[in-house]
């Protein structure tokens, strides 16, 4: 296989800075001939590019820049080209281009580009692992692998990025067609060509599939003519709990959020962000102390790591919250008709 070379080493160069940048401090590699991975602390440069894409020394992509990201990736560790093929279709369907690459090794790897400016890692990571979650692939890993890098996260974790030169000619790294998985011939005209996703469709992505109570970053109400609330939606106790914090009970709403967040598909660590911002609005009474991280992550855990199938309705930290339209009052009251018939 060959690319056809139409532009300068310098416009090559350019064109692929600007889709797979991350941190300017260190980058991922590995050696091609035993496959070891290991760090390269050392700056971003032009020549690492160029030495990338002539096959001297692969380069792999720290996307993570604090808290935002300039693309996320699904990795499809896999040879069924089926999975691949309806994440396309599906992220089609909200209006993002997503692009094939033939991983160096097995499977493939789904690129969506952001605007220039980055996104909150946050947000493109949730809309992607909620793709992943309606094709019913939600065990494909994401990247990056964090929402935003802090004093245990100092890098997150690299992605081997594409165009590496050794084994372009072996039709490996390069981007392929997803109605064939063909190579496309012009790799740099595709890359000219790519969508960049704005943060805003991100947004109504978020708002309009019910996934924003994680995401603190609208402050809009919703939108008329939305969706009617389904089956993963938050019931209103729940929604009225993490939009406005709780003054006690705060160990027990906070494991009841948990559970709500496993139902809704949501991976941990976004579960864990969105529980951390709702611990900031709460106001315990009698001088006591808002609920520490430690303990969210206890309650979590426990939550994400048994199968609970309640809602608690009964419980004396939700009913205040509760809410006569509720989707779930009106389930259980049903199935009580059901059974007495």
């Amino acid at each position: 296989m060959t690319i056809k070379n139409r532009r300068n080493t310098s416009d090559k160069i350019d064109i692929y800075r600007s889709f797979f940048s991350g941190l300017t401090n260190v980058y991922g590699t590995y050696d091609p001939e035993t496959g070891r991975a290991y760090q390269a602390k050392e700056r971003v440069s032009k020549n690492v590019f160029l030495n990338h894409l002539m096959g001297r020394k692969p380069y792999g992509v720290y996307l993570l820049v604090k808290d935002r990201t300039s693309a996320v990736v699904a990795d499809f560790d896999t040879e069924d080209r089926f999975a691949v093929m309806d994440f396309i279709s599906r992220a089609k369907h909200y209006g993002i281009s997503a692009y094939v690459e033939r991983s160096k090794s097995k499977g493939y790897h789904a690129w969506i580009f952001f605007e220039i400016g980055l996104v909150f890692a946050l947000k493109a990571r949730l809309v992607a692992h909620y793709i992943l979650e309606e094709i019913d692939r939600p065990d494909t890993e994401v990247f990056p692998k964090q929402n935003c890098l802090d004093t245990d996260v100092h890098y997150g974790n690299f992605i081997n990025a594409p165009l590496f030169g050794a084994l372009v000619p072996l039709g490996k790294t390069v981007f392929v067609d997803p109605a064939t998985f063909i190579p496309f011939p012009d790799q740099w005209a595709l890359l000219e060509s790519a969508q960049r996703v704005t943060e805003q469709a991100l947004d109504e992505i978020i708002e309009l599939n019910d996934l924003s109570p994680t995401v603190p970053f609208r402050k809009t109400a919703p939108k008329s003519g939305n969706k009617p609330l389904r089956s993963y939606a938050l019931p209103p106790c729940a929604q009225k709990i993490l939009d406005k914090g709780v003054f006690r009970y705060q160990r027990v709403s906070c494991f009841r959020l948990a559970v709500h967040f496993k139902r809704l598909g949501l991976p941990y660590d976004i579960a864990i962000a969105g529980l951390k911002s709702w611990a900031l609005k709460n106001q315990p009474k009698s001088g006591r102390q808002v609920i520490r991280e430690t303990e969210i992550l206890t309650q979590a855990s426990d939550a994400y790591n048994k199968s609970y199938t309640g809602y608690g309705c009964q419980t004396p930290a939700i009913m205040p919250f509760c809410d006569n339209d509720c989707f779930v009052k009106k389930q259980k009251s049903n199935d009580k008709n059901l059974l007495q018939n």
